[in-house]
C-alpha cells in the first residue's frame, strides 16, 4: 500500500508518535547533512508537536517554512509563521522561514517564496501535512480555480498561490501553497487526521484513486509512502 497506517488512542498519544518521528528526522538530518529542513503544517493540532521538537535539544540547525501561508501580516493571528515562531521560541537554533512577505501581498509574496524553494532545492527531511473536512491538505482546497495546478506532478513549479471557494469563514485569505510535486520530494512525509468525520474522508479517498477530494492525489502518489496518523 502506498500508506503506513498509525492508530492512537487519543491525540496526546498521536503527539507523542509523531514528534518521534520528528526528533528522529531532525537527529539523523543534522548528523548526515549539519542541518534538518522541515516544511510543517498549521493549524492547532500539530502545535503540540512543535513545541516538544523545541523542547528536544536536537543538538544543531533545524530550517522550517509552512507547508502553506495565509497572506497576512506575520503579526496577524491568522499567520502560519506566527505560530511557528510562537511554539519554536525555546530554541533558538529552530528558524522558521517565512513563505509571505511582511504585509502579506499575494504578489509578492509568491515571489518570495519561489526564490526561496528555488535556492533550497533539498529534499525536505520530514513533511507534517493536516487534512480537512473537505479533504484539502496545505490550503489545496477542493473548490479552487488552479486546484490542477497545485496537484500537477510534472508542473516544475513549487508554490503556487490560491484562494480557496468558499472562503473559509474561520480564515477567509489568500494563500500560498507548497505544490504537491515540492511536498512529494521529501525523506518523510507525515498526515495528521483526528476525528470520526475526517477519517470517512479519509477512507474514500484511500478506496479510490479517482476521488475528487485533493488528498487522494497525495496518497496515491506513485513511488510514495504517506505516514497516516490518525485519532479520536
Amino acid at each position: 500500500m502506498p500508506w503506513i497506517e498509525h492508530d492512537h488512542a487519543d491525540v496526546a498519544a498521536l503527539v507523542s508518535h509523531v514528534t518521534e518521528a520528528f526528533v528522529d528526522a531532525c537527529r539523523t538530518a543534522i548528523h548526515a547533512r549539519g542541518q534538518a529542513w522541515l516544511a510543517l503544517a498549521g493549524g492547532r493540532t500539530p502545535l503540540p508537536v512543535y513545541a516538544q521538537l523545541a523542547a528536544a535539544n536536537l543538538g544543531g540547525v533545524v530550517s522550517a517554512i509552512p507547508t502553506d501561508e495565509r497572506c497576512v501580516p506575520h503579526d496577524h493571528p491568522a499567520c502560519n509563521l506566527r505560530a511557528l515562531r510562537e511554539a519554536f521560541a525555546a530554541d533558538a537554533n529552530i528558524v522558521p522561514n517565512a513563505l509571505t512577505r511582511e504585509d502579506g501581498d499575494v504578489d509578492a509574496s509568491l515571489a518570495q517564496s519561489r526564490a526561496l524553494l528555488a535556492v533550497n532545492p533539498q529534499p525536505f527531511d520530514a513533511v507534517l501535512l493536516g487534512m480537512g473536512a473537505d479533504g484539502h491538505f496545505a490550503s489545496l482546497f477542493p473548490g479552487a480555480e488552479n486546484l490542477a495546478e497545485g496537484l500537477a506532478t510534472a508542473s516544475g513549479i513549487d508554490a503556487i498561490a490560491t484562494l480557496p471557494d468558499p472562503l473559509p469563514p474561520e480564515a477567509p485569505f489568500a494563500r500560498i501553497s507548497l505544490t504537491l510535486p515540492r511536498l512529494l520530494h521529501a525523506r518523510d512525509i507525515h498526515l495528521v487526521v483526528t476525528g470520526a468525520d475526517k477519517r470517512v474522508v479519509l477512507r474514500q479517498a484511500q478506496a479510490d484513486p479517482d476521488c475528487a477530494f485533493p488528498v487522494t492525489t497525495l496518497l496515491h502518489a506513485p513511488g510514495r509512502h504517506v505516514h497516516i496518523h490518525w485519532s479520536p
